[in-house]
């Protein structure tokens, strides 16, 4: 036995459990998605493509696709550039950076529920912590404007220390002879960081978005137990939707449908990625 005969033996079973956990879903996902399947009623029935035909004249949907894109881009955005420059300053030498580090990175460890109920509490327009440190009376989690950036605020608050993570390991990888060489030359301040540091560090931050881009699109349990995709609707992304027409109105054919629609748009999001770190770090 060659011994590529012999490797396809140990990884054909990897293969076969990998198979069962994510194939066979989306697999059976997508013939659900096919049909029309009423729990509620015991109704099955093929369809072809009528769900996907309604959910283009779903006016619920294309909200849900806009709070869910907006969603990813602010927090996806701010979590990149706080990352960033907490990255930058964790990375220089100073009293107490493990004490700061450890900080830094509590809200990472605090589970997501935990941290949206917290916040949930912070918001609260009569008890809340936020309110009475602005003093003024504001409806957080009430107002359409204000409900959506509660959310993006308590993503971002959540997740940076996870940007923070991936990018002070990035940092580390950059050779220090490089960074002594370019200030030998004369860069520092904004000129070492945009020729050197961020070039550098590109393919590690693609890598970030690639990770926060995915997580966030499908952003369901922190909005969900913020705001449960109110107030009306305005909070409420692709995954509350899909969570929605599935477990509460038990539309499984319906609710399939959705779920497909952001299983592509996220696999079209990693695909653009990819092919842009490609570039990035070369064949």
């Amino acid at each position: 036995m060659s011994g590529r005969e012999e490797g396809n033996r140990f990884v054909l079973p990897a293969v076969l459990a990998l198979s069962l956990v994510t194939v066979y879903p989306v697999l059976t996902v997508l013939y659900l998605s096919l049909h029309r399947k009423l729990l509620l009623f015991d109704i099955t029935e093929f369809t072809g493509f009528d769900n996907y035909r309604f959910l283009l004249a779903d006016d619920r949907f294309w909200n849900a696709l806009g709070n869910t894109v907006y969603f990813t881009t602010a927090s996806v955005s701010l979590e990149l550039l706080l990352g960033l420059g907490i990255a930058l300053l964790l990375n220089r030498t100073f009293r107490f950076k493990g004490l700061v580090t450890a900080v830094v990175l509590v809200p990472w460890a605090i589970p997501t529920v935990v941290s949206a109920k917290m916040w949930e509490w912070m918001y609260n327009s009569d008890i809340g912590l936020l309110n009475h440190l602005l003093g003024m009376k504001i409806n957080w989690l009430g107002s359409p404007f204000w409900a959506m950036n509660a959310a993006v605020a308590m993503d971002v608050w959540k997740t940076t220390p996870f940007v923070v993570i991936l990018l002070m390991a990035g940092l580390k990888l950059i050779p220090g002879e490089v960074i002594q060489a370019a200030r030998i030359d004369g860069a520092g301040g904004w000129s070492l960081f945009r020729r050197i540091i961020l070039p550098l560090l590109m393919p590690v931050i693609l890598v970030v978005l690639i990770f926060r881009t995915m997580d966030a699109f499908r952003v369901f349990d922190a909005v969900y137990v913020l705001t449960g995709g109110g107030p009306a609707n305005t909070t409420e992304t692709l995954s509350i939707y899909a969570y929605k027409v599935l477990f509460q109105t038990l539309q499984f054919g319906y609710g399939s449908t959705l779920a497909i629609v952001v299983f592509l748009c996220v696999g079209a999001m990693s695909l653009l990625y990819l092919r842009a770190l490609k570039a990035e770090v070369g064949p």
